[in-house]
This record gives structure tokens, C-alpha cells and sequence, in this order.
């Protein structure tokens, strides 16, 4: 897939620093969600840095769309949870970041909508069985 086609599907993105400030924490511990695979990435622009889709970061009270809390301690913006084992899933059936990307962004006829889309519906066990299934 091209820059063009997956800037499409993604709309916004957000630099590293972007995302530290979003969520109120250091580059490092941002670096190391990545490298957890609670976020995942890919080098854009020129010169090429490593950017996440901003739809992966939500409101404090919409971690867990099936559960949203109405908590006061909730964080401004935080990592949708479903995410990561999302990322598992699809890393599992092959798909490389880039991949993976573009698949949660695609609308398909199996969800009706684009995973991500589903994902903030809380819908992540639906989203996960229609990932198997692309094997």
C-alpha cells in the first residue's frame, strides 16, 4: 500500500512528542508503549519519523468503549485498550504494521463499518474473529 492510500484511510496523525503531550507523558514511556505494541506506528513525512494514527488515542472515559466509566480520576486522552491485543491478532495472521494499519481502517463488508470504527463500538471480539479469519 502506498503513503497516499493509508493517509486516506488514517486522516490525522500523531508524532511521538504529539502523542507524549496528548497523554501527558514523557517521549520515552511513549517509545515504550510502541515497543509494547499498546500503539503501533510508521515512519512518514521527510524526514521520515515515526507517527501514530490519532484515532488510536481516545478520551479518559472511552479506554473500554463496552464499559465506559464516568471515573473523575479518568485521564484527557489515553491508548484505546482493544488495541493491543488487536495488534497480536493481526500480527499473528501476518500482517506488518503498515498492514495492520490499513486493515483496522479499511470499511469491510464482514463488520459493516472499518474495525477501527468497530473497535470504538466495543465491539473487539468481533473485530478480533473477522482478523483470524483472514489467514
Amino acid at each position: 500500500m502506498n503513503s497516499t492510500n493509508i493517509d486516506e484511510l488514517v486522516g490525522d496523525w500523531l508524532s511521538v512528542p504529539d502523542v507524549a503531550a496528548r497523554l501527558d507523558l514523557p517521549v520515552t514511556k511513549v517509545r515504550r508503549l510502541i515497543e509494547e505494541r499498546r500503539l503501533v506506528g510508521l515512519r512518514r513525512g521527510e524526514p521520515p519519523a515515526l507517527q501514530v494514527p490519532a484515532a488510536f488515542l481516545v478520551p479518559g472515559t472511552m479506554a473500554n468503549p463496552s464499559q465506559r466509566s464516568a471515573a473523575a480520576d479518568a485521564p484527557e486522552w489515553t491508548v484505546l485498550t482493544a488495541l493491543q491485543g488487536t495488534f497480536t491478532v493481526l500480527a499473528d495472521v501476518g500482517f506488518d504494521d503498515e498492514g495492520a494499519i490499513a486493515w483496522l481502517f479499511t470499511p469491510g463488508d464482514a463488520l459493516g463499518c472499518s474495525p477501527m470504527t468497530a473497535l470504538l463500538a466495543g465491539r473487539k471480539s468481533e473485530v478480533r474473529r473477522v482478523a483470524q479469519s483472514e489467514l
